[in-house]
């Protein structure tokens, strides 16, 4: 045989065939469809237009001649159109409902990622300050800066004193210079 046609022992042979294409269907367009859907049907002004035409339905099957009613009491055909639209709304509600449930898991993922970015941003931050507070321990402060210039100029004045007092002249009474004192 030649290498195209080999067959090889290690890979299994495609023995399904399929004779009939099943229908695609876009999930994510149909759970568009589904969530509009669950939403209006949550409103009032549904509910509102449902109460309309089942009033509407009875008061014509109950007023309307005889010949011109097309659904007689016990209303069998407006149960059964009803019990219909409830057998639709069901699992496309919880489609809805199912959707906007994996939205909240994936809100809820980022805002866990992101609480622990913040977390781990404040324990950086804490590190950070609590270095800096040990730095500034070690440096001097402003008011100790104030207070070693104070008394240096402090004693700088002293010595100008002490100068300006050696340099006066003796009194009449004294002899010799100054002592310093």
């Amino acid at each position: 045989m030649s290498d195209s046609r080999r067959e090889r022992l290690d890979t299994p042979r495609d023995t399904r065939r399929q004779i009939v294409r099943r229908p695609t269907v876009d999930a994510d367009a149909f759970g568009v469809f589904a969530e509009s859907f669950a939403r209006y049907m949550g409103t009032a002004k549904f509910i509102l237009w449902m109460t309309l035409f089942v009033i509407v339905w009875v008061a014509w099957n109950v007023l309307a001649p005889a010949d011109l009613r097309f659904d007689e009491p016990p209303f069998i055909a407006l149960t059964l159109m009803l019990s219909l639209q409830a057998s639709y709304a069901a699992p496309l509600i919880l489609l809805a409902q199912n959707r906007q449930e994996q939205r909240d898991k994936v809100i809820a993922e980022q805002d866990r990622q992101a609480n622990a970015r913040a977390h781990a941003d404040m324990e950086f931050l804490a590190r950070e300050v609590a270095s800096l507070r040990m730095s500034v321990g070690e440096v001097a402060t402003r008011d100790f800066l104030r207070s070693e210039l104070r008394g240096l100029l402090g004693d700088i004045e002293d010595l100008q004193r002490r100068e300006t007092d050696d340099e006066t002249p003796p009194t009449p009474g004294e002899t010799g210079p100054r002592s310093p004192a």
